[in-house]
């Protein structure tokens, strides 16, 4: 027996003995719609019509919609992992990395859990101080470096009208905000 889906998108075979005279409720595997399917009725004689009937047709009964259940996708539960991946065997077998002492490992390890890096922001600030520092103990020895070298003059001038450009770009920056 070939019962169809009522959504229309499936047929499947049965065995004739399967469904009863009273019915049975079926699910369709592919939309998941239940429906009462009730055994088909197969032709014994048919007719042959000789000559055309005028037939007229009456309105069929409107279905109603049936909605059909949201698909939940089920999802595995994911698969752990036999071998970790920092284990000596897992970095061996690999990326080649032998490691014979774990002890020395672990040490390692612990040490650098107390390690503190110094940082960008932190090298950045001691750049920005080391160089206001070069800078002041420039100005304070711009006379004994103009006396021992007179060429520097013309640079020593310029490099400190530059340093007083920069602040007052700043100045006006935060003025006007």
């Amino acid at each position: 027996m070939i019962i169809t889906c009522n959504c229309g998108e499936k047929k499947f075979t049965l065995p004739d003995n399967s469904i009863p005279v009273s019915g049975r409720l079926v699910q369709c595997g592919f939309c998941g719609l239940k429906w009462k399917q009730f055994p088909v009725g197969e032709v014994k004689n048919p007719q042959t019509i000789s000559r055309p009937q005028k037939v007229i047709s009456k309105p069929k009964p409107v279905q109603q919609k049936i909605q059909k259940p949201k698909k939940v996708k089920k999802t595995a539960p994911k698969k752990q992992r036999e071998i970790s991946l920092y284990s000596p065997e897992y970095l061996a077998k690999k990326h080649g990395i032998q490691i014979n002492d774990t002890q020395s490992v672990k040490n390692i390890s612990k040490k650098e859990k107390g390690k503190v890096s110094f940082g960008f922001y932190n090298s950045l600030i001691l750049f920005i101080f080391l160089a206001i520092f070069l800078a002041r103990i420039l100005y304070f020895a711009q006379d004994f470096v103009i006396s021992k070298f007179p060429v520097t003059e013309f640079y020593l001038n310029y490099f400190f009208e530059s340093i007083r450009n920069v602040f007052e770009i700043i100045r006006d920056l935060l003025i006007i905000y």
